[in-house]
């Protein structure tokens, strides 16, 4: 097993990510042997000191649009990546052109820059964007390689109380559980993929019942991520977002249900282990009858 990391800052840390004793880089990274990359791009909380003295948002409301806990499904994964830095510091789910703004029509109304940020400090942001995909597509690559088929999934989460902590929930009809963002698949070609995947999440209970995991109810596009990746592996990777609905946390605090949390990762861990036959099962043509 080889554990990488980026960016040797040791910054201190507080209770609440910005300062005290503790030190994180801006990703972890292992890798290990096998056709599964496991990510959470958007579970880090950590601003860099450096940028501190721009940023206008509450660490309470910009813990709200990030996805914490998503890390916790990571071990599943050989290859695995997790960003421990705020999405609001650099988004690994959009282009260069809209990963560091200061501009509120992009984050949702929210004002999380001031606009006198300067260039330079864009720019570190940036360059770190950029080596989170150079180090992708290099991975990528050699996983492809070695396996000639693979699969790449993307961990998220989302708020269904945006109308308050005590107000009624966002309608379930239109917000499952987990929704499956499938927006670039083939269903041609990984469509029984995909079927494997879904009946895996759905096989332990969750709270004692099935979860409710349908595929792209909640989706326009993939984000840039899954569509860069599409746009360069076409068959060669299935790719796959998983949105969990916050059922599992309080999106208005900081508390957390860990028996949920657990009883997702079962599914998860099942629907992994579901994947792995299938990929076992569908070898890319040109290695089909080739030794693994």
């Amino acid at each position: 097993m080889q554990k990488e990391t980026a960016e040797n800052e040791r910054a201190p840390l507080s209770r609440d990510g910005e300062g005290g004793s503790c030190a994180l880089p801006p990703w972890d990274i292992v890798v290990q042997p096998g056709p599964v990359m496991v990510t959470a791009i958007h579970a880090g909380h950590t601003i860099r000191p450096s940028l501190r003295p721009w940023l206008e948002l509450e660490a309470e409301q910009r813990l709200r649009e990030e996805d914490p806990l998503t890390d916790y499904f990571l071990p599943a994964g050989d290859t695995i990546f997790r960003a421990n830095r705020s999405r609001f510091e650099f988004d690994l789910n959009r282009p260069q052109e809209t990963a560091v703004t200061t501009d509120p029509d992009d984050t949702w109304g929210l004002k999380v820059w001031d606009p006198a940020m300067p260039q330079a400090e864009k720019k570190r942001s940036l360059d770190l964007h950029r080596r989170f995909y150079e180090w992708a597509g290099q991975r990528i690559e050699a996983m492809i390689a070695e396996h000639g088929r693979i699969l790449v999934l993307d961990i998220h989460s989302y708020n269904h109380r945006r109308a308050g902590p005590d107000r009624e929930p966002a309608d379930p009809g239109g917000n499952p559980e987990i929704d499956l963002g499938a927006t670039t698949l083939d269903e041609s070609v990984f469509g029984g993929l995909l079927d494997e995947i879904s009946n895996g999440l759905r096989s332990c209970t969750v709270a004692g019942r099935t979860p409710d995991v349908r595929t792209n109810v909640r989706w326009e596009d993939g984000g840039h991520f899954p569509e860069w990746l599409h746009a360069n592996y076409r068959d060669a990777a299935c790719v796959l977002t998983l949105e969990y609905k916050k059922v599992f946390m309080d999106e208005w605090g900081r508390e957390a249900d860990i028996i949920a949390l657990q009883d997702f990762r079962r599914g998860f861990l099942s629907a992994i282990e579901r994947a792995r036959g299938w990929l076992a099962d569908n070898p890319a043509p040109n290695r089909a009858g080739k030794s693994a």
